[in-house]
């Protein structure tokens, strides 16, 4: 058994917060890289330019990407082996991310109450997911999701029947119900299967998963490609100016379901889709 102390804890959170909210993911700067040298529309061009510009900026100053800071979304896989001193897990969390959000001069947007409103003055409470793995460790990883994508996100509970082109013909008019609105060229994680609640943290993980390369299995990595042509189709461009640059990636993870069910939820990112992690 290991010991992993809440006040560790709650530095760790405190740094993610702010290397979050200033450095861009590496795959994220990347694809956006590569739509800037292969967007032919020329105010789409420019546009992804400035947003590179933003981003080195933000990298260069320690100042935030994007005004809209987001919600703290952390997510805990702590090993079976580990043990946490000092106090509760999501106090911790909660800590760190006030400390985090404080230090680091990033926008407080959490209100106390979603109808009467009244801001919390820290950008707390986070939402913490908590998985439980091998080994005496624990990984934090702190995802903050700005709301003007956020918004745009929909589930949907699909009959069998619907099947695959149920799927894509969700995915490609929640892009287009979202146009510009979630600051394109946007990312899609896209859930499939589960429950009405699983389905939605499938499409979040997907979201900020990030994994480079080919999806493990081939049926979906198909459909990714796909989905990601279809969308793009749309015209949208980014920031809404037009171009064949609407979105940086589709990602899906899928579950088992119910033989009555096919749930299907896509979690819409911004460009500036970020994360930051740490292995404790």
């Amino acid at each position: 058994m290991r010991d992993i102390h809440y006040n560790t804890i709650a530095e760790t959170v405190a740094r993610l917060c702010i290397e979050a909210n200033t450095l861009l993911p590496g795959q994220v700067e990347g694809l956006l890289c590569s739509a800037c040298e292969s967007e032919p529309y020329a105010p789409a061009r420019d546009t992804l330019q400035l947003i590179c510009k933003n981003a080195c900026i933000a990298r260069e100053q320690g100042m935030a990407i994007c005004q809209d800071t987001g919600m703290a979304v952390v997510y805990a896989e702590l090993g079976q082996d580990a043990h946490i001193v000092g106090g509760l897990l999501s106090d911790a969390v909660n800590e760190g991310v006030a400390r985090g959000y404080t230090d680091g001069y990033l926008r407080k947007s959490i209100v106390r109450d979603p109808i009467r409103r009244g801001n919390t003055g820290d950008n707390t409470p986070a939402v913490l997911h908590l998985t439980l793995v091998e080994g005496d460790g624990l990984k934090l990883t702190v995802a903050p999701k700005g709301f003007g994508s956020e918004n745009m996100s929909r589930l949907c509970m699909l009959t069998p029947a619907q099947g695959l082109q149920g799927v894509k013909d969700f995915v490609v008019e929640t892009a287009r119900l979202a146009g510009a609105n979630p600051c394109p060229p946007m990312m899609l994680g896209v859930g499939v299967g589960g429950t009405f609640e699983k389905v939605t943290e499938l499409a979040k993980e997907a979201l900020i998963e990030l994994r480079e390369g080919p999806h493990p299995d081939p049926y979906y990595d198909v459909l990714e490609k796909e989905l990601l042509e279809a969308v793009n189709a749309l015209g949208i461009g980014p920031q809404g100016f037009g171009g064949k640059t609407t979105c940086l990636s589709v990602r899906i993870k899928a579950y088992p379901t119910h033989i009555a069910g096919l749930p299907v939820a896509v979690n819409v990112g911004c460009h500036v889709t970020r994360h930051a992690s740490a292995l404790l």
